[in-house]
């Protein structure tokens, strides 16, 4: 199987791609490069001294789960580029692999606009959406389901790419386990994990290829968040008023699995 990757650089995205490897005949990885210190540099996000404390936080709970940045041991089909610099490759950088490829998934990488977004698309891309939609759409929604107080929230969706920002018809949800107590941020990367293994569980079985997709109902949204919302202020509010050990717990245990599409829950 012929595989194509557009992702980001982080030891979450690298985990996919090492997965993605290991049942791939070949694999191409489009990675979008950013710093490994947010909150300390300027990136995707600010730097300021409460997102040098929340993303801290952060990065311990993902190379807890993920490990360390390491070296690729994919050979030379890599091609790293800043982080938003995808809509600016010209077609000859991707367009023979991506024809070319069974699968194609879209993890962590920058809004993808046209004309690559038209191949993807008609190519059937799949992209991990870390959120459960459609009740959390938009950019950080695990961080946003927890500050709502919805811990059952926090989750990652399976959906076909979409010309829209996390609109496509959805394939499944991926969920963390509810018997674990897990502080807010190792949650966070449980449901990466969770998303990870249901997705590589589903592409090896052959069932995401027979999977009937279910169309968005955009009345069941309960946030849609941008990036710009996500502030110091913000930031500040929930580190102060995260929610406890007992209540991420209660939370999930209180699932209403009606509200999930074929859910993968992850098991530890």
């Amino acid at each position: 199987m012929k595989i194509v990757v557009f992702t980001g650089n982080q030891p979450r995205h690298f985990s996919l791609a090492e997965r993605l490897n290991k049942i791939a005949d070949r694999l191409s990885v489009f990675s979008e490069v950013s710093t490994f210190s947010p909150g300390m540099k300027e990136g995707v996000f600010r730097a300021s001294p409460v997102m040098q404390r929340y993303f801290k936080e952060v990065v311990v709970a993902e190379r807890e789960r993920f490990g360390e940045p390491r070296l690729s041991p994919f050979g030379s089909r890599v091609l790293p580029m800043s982080a938003g610099e995808l809509n600016s490759l010209p077609a000859s950088a991707y367009l023979e692999a991506v024809e070319e490829a069974d699968l194609i998934i879209v993890f962590g990488a920058s809004y993808i606009k046209q004309p690559l977004v038209d191949l993807l698309v008609d190519k059937k891309a799949i992209n991990i959406h870390l959120g459960v939609s459609p009740y959390y759409r938009g950019s950080s929604c695990n961080f946003w389901a927890l500050y709502d107080k919805h811990p059952e929230m926090v989750g990652a969706t399976i959906h076909y790419l979409s010309k829209g920002l996390d609109s496509g018809p959805m394939l499944f949800h991926c969920l963390p386990q509810p018997s674990k107590e897990r502080d807010s941020f190792f949650l966070g990367m449980m449901a990466v994990e969770a998303a990870l293994r249901g997705l590589i569980s589903n592409v090896e079985s052959g069932e995401i290829f027979k999977m009937e997709p279910a169309v968005q109902d955009k009345n069941k949204e309960m946030r849609y968040s941008c990036g710009r919302d996500f502030t110091d202020e913000i930031a500040e509010e929930y580190l102060a008023n995260r929610l406890t050990l007992g209540e991420i717990k209660k939370g999930l245990e209180k699932r209403n699995m009606i509200k999930y599409l074929r859910p993968y829950i992850l098991e530890e």
